[in-house]
């Protein structure tokens, strides 16, 4: 068993526990309030940016281990809006991220960004939660998903007003891609073997075209994982994408959001030739 599948296998058990101590109905109810707040559409925030970058807050990760321990939602997210986060990516997990849904929670009473929660779903319980703890979006990850699982998930998301990230590492997962889904990301990290390579975004662009085009209805994508240095976002943004998901870079520092600063002033300053259209 590798380590996704260990993830998932906890994951079930986790949400099967959490569904028989909360049934739906009752934290629909409970939530009520909480539902009637209009999203933000992370979509158009990401199209419009100029940096694209959704900043991550997590504790710690299976392949790097501890990045963070006393981080806390109210100092770091804050920060991340001040200093140019187009987006926050909340990292829910408890047993192998070190977070929790009480993250997401107060990650939005802090923040008026769009915040995606960053969980293996696999069950509509866990959109729900989603939606009443103050997300706008979700992940939605090939590797866990059959393509009618990833329909249907994606059809309930929208249902709760909630955009759909669907996050692919191999071209063979661009099968789930359908119409329901509003962004598509390349993860550049193997989540059976946590190895890691950005050049993967670049390789899957090419079918990423064939595949959805490039209109206006088309998934706007985002590349994931394994972005270190802001030379590479900039060609990333020359091949296509419009999002960048990155966390570790940020939090393994004492101040991630003078992190994120730091990153897209050097984004800015890169040289013109990498803002240009590439073939790779």
């Amino acid at each position: 068993m590798d380590v996704l599948e260990k993830i998932v296998a906890n994951k079930r058990r986790e949400v099967a526990a959490q569904r028989a101590a909360v049934a739906p109905e009752m934290l629909l109810a409970m939530g009520a309030a909480r539902m009637s707040r209009p999203v933000n559409s992370m979509r158009r925030a990401l199209a419009q940016s100029p940096s694209g970058i959704i900043a991550e807050f997590k504790r710690r990760s299976p392949s790097k281990g501890l990045l963070h321990a006393d981080a806390r939602v109210e100092e770091i997210v804050p920060a991340y809006e001040r200093n140019g986060a187009s987006a926050c990516s909340i990292l829910t997990d408890g047993d192998f991220f070190g977070g929790s849904l009480g993250d997401l929670q107060r990650a939005r009473a802090q923040v008026c960004l769009p915040l995606l929660r960053k969980d293996f779903i696999i069950d509509e319980y866990q959109l729900f939660q989603a939606r009443v703890m103050g997300a706008d979006a979700v992940l939605l990850i090939a590797a866990t998903l059959t393509r009618n699982e990833c329909l249907q998930l994606a059809r309930t998301a929208h249902a709760l007003a909630l955009e759909v990230l669907l996050e692919i590492h191999h071209e063979r997962e661009l099968t789930c891609l359908h119409p329901e889904i509003d962004m598509l990301g390349v993860n550049n990290r193997n989540l059976g073997t946590f190895h890691t390579e950005v050049e993967n975004s670049f390789r899957l662009m090419e079918r990423i075209r064939t595949e959805v085009g490039a209109g206006a209805s088309s998934p706007l994508l985002v590349s994931e994982s394994g972005l270190l240095e802001a030379a590479t976002v900039v060609r990333l943004r020359a091949a296509g994408f419009r999002g960048f998901l990155i966390g570790e870079t940020f939090m393994k520092t004492g101040r991630p959001g003078e992190a994120l600063a730091a990153f897209i002033s050097q984004m800015n300053h890169q040289p013109e030739d990498l803002h240009e259209a590439t073939d790779n």
